[in-house]
């Protein structure tokens, strides 16, 4: 579904993705690992069309959408889950969850937009018990939820999710990632870019590992859980003995 083939980016004279190649195929959930500043980021903003790509070729269902405004990769069927959420703070939940489809609304019909709304209040009944709240008061796992929801409300071919558990408590993290492992088993297509590699590696199929703006490794989950320079680097001491 999605081929990134040596893609470059910089921010003005700095170099922040030097060659980059993956894939995600349907259906799959791939999860990309590494430290702040790796590069992760500007990848899913490269792939969404936010930022520009230096060079190299972005493949979404074999069509070119490198150089595409973001709006036109996003009607192409690719939806993204920003780092830090990005809510609309004044805006209540339900303006939030019905701007998520704007893209739908001269190509489908209402039913079809009220069918994904029901799925995101079953998936988050919380956010359906605030509807009207504004999401700016949210605790900061329902606002992740919300981000998770308002992107499911464009019907993507393709989700990518940066850094979902970016600042939650533990609790939260768990039925985050319960969420995500319902959209895998759903069939939804997902890149998932992620600091806590535990938990990505739990629900992904295979990984990429970046590091300053390179794949330095890759694999399915399990050869990455045994590989001894991921245990060092990201799963930390407590997860490396239980693999030892």
């Amino acid at each position: 579904m999605l081929r990134v083939e040596s893609v470059s980016a910089f921010y003005d004279a700095i170099q922040a993705l030097r060659n980059v190649s993956l894939h995600v195929s349907p259906g799959e959930m791939v999860a990309l690992l590494g430290a702040n500043g790796a590069g992760k980021t500007t990848l899913m903003k490269v792939v969404s069309g936010i930022h520009p790509a230096a060079k190299g070729r972005l493949l979404f269902n074999g069509q070119n959408i490198a150089g595409l405004p973001a709006e036109r990769i996003l009607r192409l069927g690719v939806g993204q889950v920003p780092e830090g959420r990005q809510v609309f703070a004044p805006l209540s939940v339900l303006d939030n969850l019905i701007l998520g489809a704007y893209v739908r609304f001269r190509g489908e019909g209402k039913k079809e937009v009220r069918r994904d709304l029901d799925s995101v209040w079953e998936m988050f009944p919380v956010l359906r018990e605030r509807q009207k709240q504004r999401a700016g008061t949210l605790s900061g796992g329902e606002q992740q939820m919300l981000a998770i929801g308002r992107s499911l409300m464009s019907n993507p071919k393709l989700l990518l999710l940066d850094e979902p558990s970016l600042g939650l408590a533990p609790r939260i993290v768990n039925g985050i990632f319960g969420a995500i492992r319902l959209l895998r088993d759903r069939g939804k297509t997902l890149l998932l870019v992620e600091q806590n590699a535990k938990a990505a590696l739990r629900v992904a199929d295979r990984g990429y590992v970046l590091e300053t703006g390179r794949i330095i490794l890759e694999g399915e989950t399990e050869d990455l859980l045994n590989n001894k320079e991921v245990q060092r680097a990201y799963l930390g001491k407590e997860y490396r003995e239980v693999w030892e």
